[in-house]
């Protein structure tokens, strides 16, 4: 009778190209992953949400690890992502939040004012409110058995004030930007105090089992340039410092969507990789970051909507402005959206692969 592995064995990983191109290295075939991947487009998430809630499929191991591994069983991906939410660190905080259908996320008792981050847990115990996030991965990772690598994440200081303060999805999230101009001290605080947490979480999760994570900054655009340096900058930096100085081995994506005048003051971060949303251009952001960094994108979620021979034509596109250099990650320029077909989104990974293979053996 064959031996079982130990609990806690990590099995030998097949597929590592995500994190040989996230490090900037020239890989045979362009990994590509999606974000939201695991999510609303697929049947069998919709199956799963049939029966459970929005949080509780966040909040149970079991259901967390089921729901992420759905995209590697139907589709070629090169990477597992988690099946969690930015805003476990906002409920880690002390802040009831609630999945809203139709509205999204809700914050009952949002931060109207600066005296309000007094209701916040400054220092929460991680095991405590986070530790179904470390079970769940500890779990996929078992479960993936080395196939492929297992993406953490975490929201990024500015984006989780934003929600915070705002209590829920805005255009403009006007409330949090008053924040910045009229209590420009009380910003600063709240965001040091999410950096410092972000931070350990991310370390836990690599502890945890994740090989490569990700930073989402999803309301960076809203800021400016110099807003941005003021406000976001410096706490994604702290973010990046922490992680790699724990985890010099683990990749560590930043994704600023709608800010490309920030590409090349994170280039000179501890990030690895940079993710590109869709309205970037990828040759002029390689000629901004040059070789400090590996890229990550960039397509349209849109053109997953148009005929398979047609985003194959997109991707070809995609990853001839990306270049032939190596450091390249394929993704979205933003997640999935809920009315994808599920064979466009296999169409779209399988065009990285074919495409990017061609390129590689006529090189």
């Amino acid at each position: 009778m064959p031996k079982s592995k130990p609990r806690n064995s990590k099995p030998k990983l097949q597929n590592d190209l995500i994190l040989r191109a996230a490090r900037g290295e020239k890989t045979e075939t362009t990994p590509v992953w999606m974000m939201r991947q695991a999510g609303r487009y697929l049947p069998e998430y919709q199956a799963v949400r049939d029966e459970h809630s929005f949080f509780e499929v966040v909040g149970t191991p079991e259901l967390a690890c089921k729901v992420t591994l759905q995209p590697v069983e139907r589709l070629a991906v090169d990477a597992a992502i988690i099946f969690s939410d930015i805003l476990v660190i906002p409920q880690a905080l002390g802040l009831e939040v609630q999945m809203v259908p139709g509205k999204g996320p809700q914050f009952p008792a949002p931060l109207t004012e600066p005296e309000e981050i007094e209701r916040l847990t400054r220092d929460p115990d991680l095991d405590a409110t986070l530790g179904h996030v470390f079970e769940a991965l500890a779990l996929t990772r078992r479960r993936l058995d080395g196939r492929v690598p297992l993406v953490g994440f975490a929201g990024a200081p500015w984006t989780l004030m934003a929600y915070m303060v705002e209590g829920g999805g805005s255009k403009s999230f006007r409330q949090a930007r008053r924040w910045l101009w009229a209590h420009p001290e009380d910003a600063h605080a709240l965001l040091g105090t999410l950096a410092d947490l972000i931070a350990a979480y991310l370390v836990r999760q690599a502890e945890a089992g994740a090989q490569v994570v990700q930073v989402f900054d999803s309301h960076a655009g809203l800021l400016g340039e110099k807003t941005f340096e003021t406000f976001a900058l410096p706490y994604l930096a702290r973010i990046a410092e922490r992680f790699k100085a724990a985890h010099p081995g683990v990749p560590a994506i930043v994704f600023a969507k709608g800010a490309p005048y920030a590409l090349d003051a994170l280039a000179d971060t501890d990030y690895d990789a940079i993710s590109l949303d869709w309205t970037m251009d990828p040759q002029a952001a390689r000629n901004v970051v040059g070789g400090r960094v590996a890229l990550q994108g960039n397509l349209d979620p849109c053109a997953l909507y148009a005929p398979p021979e047609k985003i194959r034509r997109r991707v070809g596109a995609m990853l001839e402005a990306f270049g032939d250099e190596g450091g390249h990650v394929a993704n979205l320029g933003h997640g999935m959206l809920p009315d994808h077909d599920p064979r466009h989104a296999a169409a779209f990974v399988d065009a990285v692969h074919a495409l990017s293979g061609r390129v590689r053996a006529e090189a």
